[in-house]
């Protein structure tokens, strides 16, 4: 299933995406995608049952309506650096042994069409394309074998990046990741029996129209199981906690000159099955 929501920032409502691409308003279900009901085993079982009957009564969402991020409200967003061998090559890294680990505030959270705003005192706002995993059942000290059970579906991220602010700046690269704006999720977030594979999943980026990344999740160099697990050693995962798995190679700060986002630039990505976005870039005012 594809969960969306939608509406003004801070007033979004809860809705689907059908079969055939209908866009509906779910919000007479009675509930929003948050932690509680991503949390509960049966919530997808419910909430197709209460489609089975109420379908037709649920009103169609205008085709311009905004959507926001189809996860509302994570207690945490975690980042996986260098997990594309080579995107290490091209930051001038090696390959990690162990998965790289940094978190972006939650407050950078956006939806998939909002734009992106260059922060103040920014040189070198970047893109990246991602696979991100949403939490669906508490994880803690999970086993590799036992964390698919703990996945409720993934969702298409653009781990947007300040460069100076992430290596210049002293301390951790959370500096660089967590603006205002810089986590545009969604469109949708799809459940997990709706990808056969999530390694084996085309992803790509575009600037203004210039494909920049283009690659697969089987270049990942540590996998969707190996990273819940890894990650369930240090925290627990709560429902709704989103984990991004790092992106391929064709970042700005990679290219030779270094490339950066300014005002008026267009980006767009996808992932196979999880949708497009597409972010306007503007500077802070």
């Amino acid at each position: 299933m594809k969960l969306i929501r939608f509406g003004k920032v801070g007033q979004e409502k809860s809705g689907v995406v059908t079969e055939k691409g209908k866009k509906l308003d779910c919000s007479a279900f009675g509930s929003d995608w948050t932690a509680e009901f991503l949390g509960k085993g049966d919530s997808l079982q419910a909430l197709k049952k209460w489609l089975d009957s109420h379908a037709d009564e649920c009103p169609e969402i205008a085709e311009g309506e905004r959507l926001g991020s189809p996860v509302p409200y994570p207690s945490k967003i975690m980042c996986v650096g260098l997990n594309y061998s080579l995107h290490a090559r091209e930051s001038g890294m090696d390959v990690p042994k162990q998965p790289v680990l940094f978190m972006k505030a939650t407050s950078s959270l956006s939806g998939p069409f909002d734009p992106i705003i260059i922060p103040k005192n920014s040189k070198a706002t970047d893109w990246e394309v991602e696979l991100a995993i949403v939490i669906g059942k508490k994880a803690s000290y999970v086993s590799e074998s036992e964390a698919m059970d703990h996945v409720f579906g993934y969702v298409l991220h653009n781990d947007v990046s300040e460069r100076d602010f992430q290596l210049n700046h002293g301390g951790q690269w959370v500096k660089g990741k967590s603006c205002d704006s810089f986590a545009p999720v969604g469109p949708y977030l799809v459940s997990r029996d709706e990808i056969t594979d999530p390694h084996d999943l085309r992803l790509w980026l575009k600037v203004n129209g210039k494909i920049m990344q283009d690659s697969n999740t089987s270049d990942l160099v540590f996998n969707v199981p190996q990273l819940v697990s890894y990650i369930s050693q240090y925290m627990s995962l709560l429902p709704g906690d989103i984990i991004s798995t790092g992106t391929p190679a064709g970042v700005g700060m990679g290219l030779k000159p270094p490339t950066y986002l300014k005002a008026g630039d267009v980006v767009e990505l996808g992932i196979d099955g999880l949708g497009v976005s597409r972010q306007r870039v503007e500077d802070w005012k």
